[in-house]
């Protein structure tokens, strides 16, 4: 039986008779739900839990020591996984605590995970999203997209225990690695801007004269996991994502958030070669290539000035190959 039949969200005016078109379209979407989460975990993967008893401020080292990104909570009152630790809290805590460079995050300090969560859980619904091996990579993408979220803890029924944390670029890897199996649909040599696939309008920039601060503001309230650094005149010349928020921490420079962007940018831990860009005239498929295989977030799509004109997510061509050829665009808006 077909999976788009079983899914809860399918065009039920469709005929049963497919044409071309509809099969060229949904090779992606119908990949996905042929491959389970399972198939998609590699052989092997570093996975950091925190007890949600653990001061915040080691946590966050243990983040920067190990070199992920965010870690499943352990609550040992409940014996359950209750939620997920990651950058956008760090992020949070930056934000709401920091006076100036003269003064101590305090509570950066002393918190425990679950004093923030008590806090941040006023505010926000932070119930931890999962999913199980056995669930389709539609379901996941689904999952991911729908929640708004870049990381899916795939948790075993039968234990409880967390087996890998599925990604938006874990499944991108999968698709450019085996979907070179299926045939390739011809939608891949479109330019992207007759696709019109990615973020073009209103796009959260940020001066490279401003503040990390004011780039923290912008991540918290604009909600992006990414800012382009331009110039006076529009043109990027960096890209400062969530990640690199995590530095300073790593370089324990979490107390001077008045710094410059381009003394953020200059000093960051790792070399970081320019910015991944794309253009308007390139293709899906060229696109796809080069964001899997340099195993990034995103391009920003410039114009022959350098000028940002929009951004290209890997959540971006998730939704695009997947999500819309079953017809699953309004959840999204």
């Amino acid at each position: 039986m077909d999976r788009l039949a079983q899914h809860p969200i399918e065009d039920r005016g469709r005929t049963v008779k497919e044409t071309a078109l509809d099969l060229d379209t949904r090779v992606y979407m119908k990949f996905m739900m042929n491959h389970c989460c399972y198939d998609a975990m590699p052989t092997s993967s570093k996975l950091v839990i925190f007890d949600t008893t653990l001061q915040v401020k080691k946590a966050f080292f243990a983040l920067v020591a190990n070199g992920v990104r965010a870690a499943p909570l352990w609550d040992s009152k409940l014996q359950c996984f209750v939620g997920m630790l990651t950058i956008t809290d760090f992020i949070n805590i930056l934000h709401r605590y920091y006076k100036s460079p003269m003064v101590q995050i305090y509570e950066l300090e002393e918190h425990k995970i679950e004093t923030w969560r008590e806090v941040y859980l006023q505010y926000s619904l932070n119930s931890l999203v999962s999913i199980t091996p056995e669930s389709s990579l539609f379901d996941a993408i689904y999952s991911l997209l729908k929640n708004k979220i870049h990381r899916l803890p795939v948790i075993d029924p039968e234990t409880g225990n967390v087996l890998h944390i599925l990604t938006h670029k874990r499944i991108l890897k999968f698709l450019h690695i085996f979907g070179s199996m299926i045939p390739k649909p011809r939608f891949l040599q479109k330019r992207i801007e007759e696709l019109e696939i990615g973020t073009f309008k209103q796009i959260a920039t940020v001066q490279e004269s401003a503040t990390v601060y004011d780039a923290l503001t912008m991540f918290v309230e604009r909600r992006v996991s990414a800012l382009p650094v331009v110039t006076k005149e529009g043109k990027v010349v960096a890209l400062y994502s969530r990640f690199d928020v995590i530095n300073l921490a790593a370089q324990k420079n979490y107390n001077n958030l008045n710094m410059t962007m381009r003394e953020a940018v200059q000093g960051r831990a790792c070399c970081v070669e320019g910015v991944l860009k794309c253009y308007p005239h390139e293709t899906l498929e060229a696109i796809i290539d080069r964001i899997a295989k340099a195993e990034v977030h995103r391009l920003v799509l410039v114009d022959k000035e350098n000028v940002v004109k929009g951004i290209v997510s890997l959540s971006d061509l998730l939704q695009a190959l997947v999500l819309t050829p079953a017809g699953i665009d309004a959840l999204f808006p």
